[in-house]
């Protein structure tokens, strides 16, 4: 596995200056195979989001949010390249002033389909992307997708913040070595189902513990198939601290973060000095 960090290089100040702190994520059941319809409804949610008195500088969708998990036919399903995807989502980031993660879609890239998180600026640029590596059994998603290959760190305006999906936060490996690459933030789209509700919470509580660091999970609620799914998206502070969790209903869920803290936190108990890597390999 490699790694990449992507950097956005502009002239614009309105991206030299790191500017997060308001987090919005979108929580919401998601229709089977139904991309347009999907779009449409998420749309109306995110220009909820960007309509309340406290506009946030960051939006987050869940996993798989075009097209859910429609596997058995998510070969003519997803999208090619991404463009119908990455087109919607530049447009609403540069429309709104807004940096959105639009969760992760089904990408069809050279024949083979991958479940894919895309990121974009307020200028509507996108910063990246980054394709689940790892992939979940138990929903056969092996059968039907292609793994990615390079863990990714984006550069939000200065800040820098990794990117994970779903089954991915049960890997304490990928977290650490994102905030070794400098991660402030670690953003989580997921579709994670019952009746693994303490599994989500507690992962994710562990990863921002452990690696002194925000983490932002954002998890669709409703069903497909045999498969509930139950929301409670979060946003978990360095000491792991939870500064906002939705419940099991469709809404915005939204909070307060502050990068500094982060620094504050790993000055106070020095895990990454005091780490010794030459004891650890295998």
């Amino acid at each position: 596995m490699t790694d990449q960090k992507i950097n956005l290089l502009t002239n614009s100040s309105f991206e030299r200056k790191a500017d997060i702190s308001r987090i919005a994520l979108v929580q919401s059941d998601i229709i089977l195979g139904e991309p347009k319809k999907n779009r449409e409804k998420f749309e109306r949610l995110m220009e909820q989001a960007v309509s309340s008195a406290e506009k946030p500088d960051l939006i987050v969708l869940p996993e798989l949010w075009n097209t859910g998990y429609a596997l058995q036919t998510i070969d003519k399903l997803a999208d090619p390249e991404g463009e119908e995807s990455r087109t919607w989502l530049s447009t609403f980031a540069k429309r709104h002033g807004v940096y959105v993660v639009g969760g992760s879609v089904a990408e069809k890239r050279s024949g083979k389909v991958y479940n894919t998180m895309l990121l974009f600026n307020r200028l509507g640029e996108e910063l990246g992307s980054y394709s689940k590596i790892h992939l979940f059994r138990l929903m056969e998603e092996e059968k039907h997708l292609t793994p990615g290959d390079q863990k990714v760190t984006f550069d939000l305006g200065g800040v820098t913040a990794g990117a994970a999906i779903c089954y991915d936060i049960r890997f304490p490996e990928l977290a650490r070595s994102l905030a070794l690459k400098g991660a402030k933030l670690l953003i989580v789209a997921a579709e994670w189902p019952h009746p693994r509700l303490h599994h989500w919470r507690t992962l994710l509580m562990a990863r921002a513990i452990e690696n002194q660091m925000y983490v932002i999970g954002c998890n669709r609620i409703g069903t497909s198939g045999s498969d509930s799914f139950f929301g409670h998206s979060m946003i978990i502070d360095p000491w792991g601290e939870i500064v906002a969790e939705g419940g099991e209903e469709e809404g915005i869920i939204s909070g307060e973060i502050d990068l500094s803290l982060v620094d504050r936190v790993r000055n106070q108990i020095p895990v990454f000095t005091d780490r010794r890597p030459s004891l650890y390999e295998l």
